[in-house]
């Protein structure tokens, strides 16, 4: 009896503990993504995609990866969430920093903090905000490669072919949404390459292989591939299972293969 009371006592405490450390962990997935559209000129662009950070601390072990292999950063939404320390984002976004330019987008819990007081921290850390606007790449022939950030469409009502409107239609052009049913809004008509989301987690906790949202995966469509990232941190609860945690590395070319390697 006393035996059977240990075993369950101790047995789901050690399975919290497996979460646990398994939302701890860090990975990051390298992607060969190569387009018929993607300009020449440029040979390649190297993205570090990290998405859904919350209430982590981004670990060294991860920069260091990343470091001197990547052209830009691109933070998916979520960088933060209510009760995380503005201390905390502060250092997140000077370890990015040590990596490439950083560009961000709105996630849905990014809005729980005070906004001017995170545009004033994106400031300090040379950070560029896209909310439903762009930057433009420029190579040395004068090709142009597009980096479109949409706001977040759990809050706004958005139009994506407005956000389109000024864009260059025969450029190349990245599109980052935190929320991935942006997808629904994609037309073929856009000529969007390639379309960048986080906000599900992967189900984040996963029974038997069913979770809230499927885990997150690359997408094959025929005009536009989509990626959707399990995200580093976690939401409401410090736990994960059968979805862990990752960040990407994108290399994007005008060769003809697609390659993922964990």
């Amino acid at each position: 009896m006393e035996i059977l009371l240990i075993i369950i006592i101790v047995l789901p405490v050690l399975f919290l503990w497996y979460m646990w450390k398994v939302a701890q962990e860090n990975h990051m997935i390298k992607h060969k993504l190569s387009f018929p559209s993607f300009p020449v000129s440029f040979g390649e662009i190297n993205i570090f995609f990290i998405s859904d950070i919350h209430r982590r601390l981004i670990s060294e072990k991860i920069i260091d990866q990343v470091k001197g292999k990547a052209d830009l950063v691109i933070i998916g939404g979520d960088l933060t969430e209510k009760g995380v320390p503005y201390t905390r984002t502060e250092e997140n976004l000077r370890r990015l920093n040590e990596i490439a330019p950083i560009y961000f987008i709105w996630g849905n819990n990014d809005y729980e903090k005070n906004r001017t007081k995170l545009m004033e921290i994106f400031h300090k850390n040379f950070v560029t905000v896209l909310e439903n606007d762009y930057r433009v790449l420029q190579s040395d022939k004068g090709e142009k490669l597009y980096i479109i950030g949409i706001g977040e469409i759990k809050y706004q009502d958005i139009c994506l072919k407005s956000v389109l409107e000024p864009v260059d239609k025969e450029s190349f052009k990245i599109v980052i949404c935190h929320n991935p049913e942006i997808w629904n809004d994609v037309k073929k008509e856009h000529r969007i390459s390639l379309l960048l989301s986080g906000h599900t987690h992967g189900g984040q906790i996963r029974l038997f292989g069913l979770g809230l949202y499927p885990k997150g995966k690359l997408y094959q469509g025929q005009e536009t591939t989509l990626l959707i990232s399990n995200g580093y941190g976690t939401t409401q609860l410090p736990l994960r299972l059968g979805a862990r945690p990752e960040t990407h590395l994108i290399k994007i070319t005008g060769n003809k293969e697609n390659e993922d390697h964990p």
